[in-house]
């Protein structure tokens, strides 16, 4: 398992957590500000890595019996 700081999942699943925390009720007024803005880091961060694999993500065609890759769209 991968163990980079900016790991998509776990930044889901953290960004999953606070938002739980904020709807229960389970903070006060000064942690919920704390928690709303490490929560739009976190999924700022989440955004940005979807953007990335969707710019890695070829779409691979049998042309031929030869293949062949294009760009997702």
């Amino acid at each position: 398992m991968k163990t980079d700081k900016n790991n998509f999942e776990t930044n889901l699943r953290k960004l999953e957590q606070i938002v739980d925390k904020l709807e229960n009720g389970e903070v006060d007024l000064e942690e919920s500000v704390k928690l709303y803005e490490e929560g739009m880091k976190l999924k700022k961060s989440c955004e940005e890595k979807l953007k990335s694999i969707e710019s890695q993500i070829n779409k691979i065609k049998l042309d031929n019996k030869k293949i062949s890759k294009e760009d997702f769209k």
